[in-house]
């Protein structure tokens, strides 16, 4: 999207719902609230910056996968996958709307525990049990598999080749904006600084704009990703979300694979897969000691790269010793502080905010089931596809948090 492609005012001053950030999770809302059947409502998506540089959408490494404990969390990905394998029926048959291949090249989740193999073990008789096609392997049925692996210390792993890996996230992202917009969404690049409520405080009035524009609205959403915080401040609302780094690497191999290479899940933290003609490996810094990012810090540490990145490849897989990098950079996952689940749903007492919020680097992959279900909540009253109350804010005022065993 280019910069200055979204006019800076908007054309009215008043809408029904008011979304605050246009990356993933404001496309994808905005699209389903004008796919919901009787919803003709209007819609304006704000969004500080419409090159979206610096969004987590921008540096999204666009994975799938149906490997976690919690059964909503599989559903909403098996959805995430019916969406995408069929993206030109849901887009209306739009025969403009290309064709989305979901590169199911699968994950292989490792543990080099007996205690994290036993969660594996556990977590495949969910996955199992909800359709998916996960199976616990020994360390010799991945050797077979995958001979390329080095297994020492791996005890076993999770596989699963359907509808898990890749798929081409920008395609979509573009999509719904665009189908979006041609039916009536309208996108400004402006930045909400303040929010007005009624005297009882149950509700948001209206929305102040950067540029000193003050809007009315029936319904405010934060889908404002590692600033959700911010965001939901504006009302004196607190959220347990900060930007938190992750590093991604691109790499070419000497001598490449003769096979596709899973998304693997290395018990030291990397993870790393084919990547078309290359090979793709990320990961945070240090899970146990890492801080919140300044929102604008997107500076790649190199050093990294020499001492975590290539040394954890280049053991996994030995074949990977002679190894160029190609492109990196640093993104900022929207990290939930209370359990790494989304945060959707309105808050307890101001009946009008809604949160989108907290995927912890999982939004991509949930963005077409999670933003259907705010959709409906907006437009019904209810989630009517899938049950997300599993997800609501009720569950950060009570400190109760919702486990899953499966974040990455």
């Amino acid at each position: 999207m280019a910069q200055g492609l979204y006019p800076k005012q908007a054309k009215r001053s008043s809408y029904d719902v008011v979304i605050v950030g246009g990356a993933m999770y404001g496309a994808s809302v905005s699209w389903w609230l004008t796919d919901c059947a009787g919803f003709d409502g209007t819609i304006l998506v704000i969004e500080r910056d419409a090159s979206y540089a610096f969004s987590s959408t921008a540096h999204t490494n666009s994975c799938i996968r149906q490997q976690f404990s919690a059964p909503i969390n599989i559903k909403v990905s098996q959805f995430g996958a019916e969406f995408i394998k069929n993206f030109r029926s849901f887009m209306g048959g739009d025969e403009r709307v290309p064709d989305i291949l979901l590169q199911s090249y699968g994950y292989m989740y490792m543990a080099n525990t007996e205690a994290f193999a036993n969660t594996l073990r556990d977590v495949q008789v969910i996955q199992q049990a909800e359709g998916a096609g996960t199976k616990f392997w020994s360390r010799d049925e991945i050797a077979a598999a995958y001979p390329f692996y080095n297994l020492d210390g791996i005890i076993g792993a999770n596989h699963n080749l359907v509808d898990e890996g890749y798929f081409d996230g920008g395609t979509i992202f573009d999509w719904w904006k665009r189908s979006g917009r041609e039916r009536g969404v309208e996108y400004i690049e402006n930045e909400v600084v303040s929010m007005q409520k009624n005297a009882a405080g149950t509700a948001v009035d209206s929305v102040t704009l950067k540029s000193g524009e003050v809007i009315s609205c029936g319904t405010v959403v934060n889908a404002s990703g590692p600033r959700a915080a911010r965001t939901a401040a504006m009302v004196g609302v607190p959220l347990p979300v900060e930007p938190r780094k992750r590093y991604t690497y691109i790499f070419d191999a000497e001598k490449p694979l003769d096979q596709d290479l899973p998304l693997t899940i290395d018990p030291n933290g990397v993870h790393m897969r084919t990547d078309g003609a290359y090979y793709l490996a990320g990961g945070g810094a240090d899970e146990h000691t890492e801080e919140a990012a300044d929102y604008d810090d997107f500076e790649q540490d190199h050093s990294l790269w020499e001492s975590k990145f290539w040394p954890a490849i280049a053991n996994r897989i030995p074949q990977f010793e002679a190894i160029k990098l190609v492109n990196s950079w640093a993104g900022h996952y929207a990290y939930n502080l209370l359990d790494q689940n989304a945060i959707i749903g309105r808050h307890t007492k101001i009946d009008n905010f809604v949160f989108v919020n907290g995927f912890s680097g999982h939004g991509f992959q949930q963005s077409p089931a999670m933003g259907r279900g705010v959709a409906e909540l907006i437009a019904y009253g209810e989630y009517r596809s899938l049950d997300l109350t599993p997800f609501e804010y009720k569950r950060i005022e009570d400190n109760a948090a919702f486990l899953e065993k499966a974040v990455i």
